[in-house]
């Protein structure tokens, strides 16, 4: 089938263009059922009080990045070299990449106005979040659902902790800092974002499987010997997967080690690649005696990886429905969307 109009859309959470809208962002985000889990009115009071109180931490934050996220910019140069790439293995078909950000513009119902207006035969629903969760995928995928009303048929990738591309272009990132640490005896530290331990036990959330099934696979491809999992920007009285980041770092002055930190949920430099882990735990290493303290680059635009996104797409588009790229949730999570269509069909 030739002459298509495809429309991929990419999802992630967004961050704020500038200091004025730190506090919005903020709003959005601690007003989603999905990161607290409160029944209105008293999540928006909440989300409201929250966002106030942090706004001026979170511009502090976001000055030292020039005043605003550079989550956005990067994600378009990701779109673009998407649709190149897709351009080259479609060559018959219209294929336009969409952005669709959960917390900032464009926010997701401004994007899904947008692409009802391209009038699409086929949608692919392509999230930036390598592993599942249930704060990041299922609530960008509701948001999705609750807001498009436009043509195509539509299927998503739910994940990718996996695939090919993703893994080299992570392990490629590893290897470039093992090299600059060269003789020094170094730990690769995978660092995550945190999400509470309930959210596994009770909800059935796939998402630390995914990471260390990622980890594993990094470690494997890099030939890597000394390596820890560990999870960054826990907020909250709440107990989350650990150990944290901050905890295996003094683990490693400990051990009388340096490290090599690299974000492994994260595909594009943002406030908590930028700020947390450039500025905040490098102070930290240096205060724990941990030296050399490198980082490993997200993948932003690393030919590996976009090679996995189209691939991802191409592999999509024949199939409706829900289903990973690569190996996907290797137990039966309660959480996981390919569960939740098979208990529904």
């Amino acid at each position: 089938m030739t002459g298509r109009r495809i429309a991929i859309v990419l999802f992630n959470l967004g961050g704020p263009d500038d200091q004025a809208s730190v506090r919005p962002f903020l709003f959005n985000l601690f007003n989603d059922p999905a990161i607290i889990g409160l029944p209105n009115p008293f999540r928006t009071a909440l989300a409201r009080l929250i966002s106030s109180r942090r706004e001026k931490g979170a511009q502090a934050n976001y000055a030292l990045m020039g005043g605003g996220s550079p989550l956005l910019p990067e994600t378009r140069r990701q779109a673009d070299a998407l649709a190149q790439a897709l351009a080259g293995l479609l060559p018959d078909d219209e294929i336009r990449a969409f952005i669709a950000m959960r917390y900032w513009s464009p926010l997701t119902e401004e994007t899904a106005v947008d692409v009802a207006a391209f009038g699409p035969d086929e949608i692919v629903l392509l999230p930036l979040y390598p592993q599942f969760s249930t704060t990041t995928t299922e609530s960008s995928l509701k948001r999705w659902s609750e807001v498009y009303a436009g043509s195509g048929a539509s299927r998503t990738v739910c994940c990718y902790p996996e695939a090919a591309g993703w893994i080299e272009a992570q392990a490629d990132g590893v290897r470039a800092k093992l090299a600059e640490a060269g003789d020094r005896r170094v730990r690769v530290l995978f660092s995550a974002h945190g999400i509470p331990e309930s959210l596994i036990t009770r909800k059935g959330d796939p998402y630390q499987e995914q990471i260390e099934s990622t980890c594993a696979a990094i470690a494997a491809h890099a030939g890597l010997t000394d390596w820890a999992i560990c999870y960054q920007s826990r907020v909250g009285p709440m107990k989350w997967l650990g150990p944290s980041t901050p905890d295996a770092i003094a683990q490693a002055g400990r051990d009388g080690v340096g490290v090599v930190v690299t974000p492994v949920a994260f595909v594009s430099e943002h406030i908590e690649t930028l700020v947390e882990l450039d500025i905040e735990y490098a102070e930290l290493a240096h205060e724990q005696g941990v030296t050399p303290y490198l980082r490993s680059p997200a993948v932003g635009v690393a030919a590996p990886f976009i090679r996995t996104l189209a691939e991802a797409v191409v592999d999509a588009l024949p199939r409706t429905g829900t289903a990973p790229w690569g190996p996907g949730c290797r137990a039966d999570w309660k959480a996981c969307p390919r569960t939740c269509e098979r208990g529904t069909a």
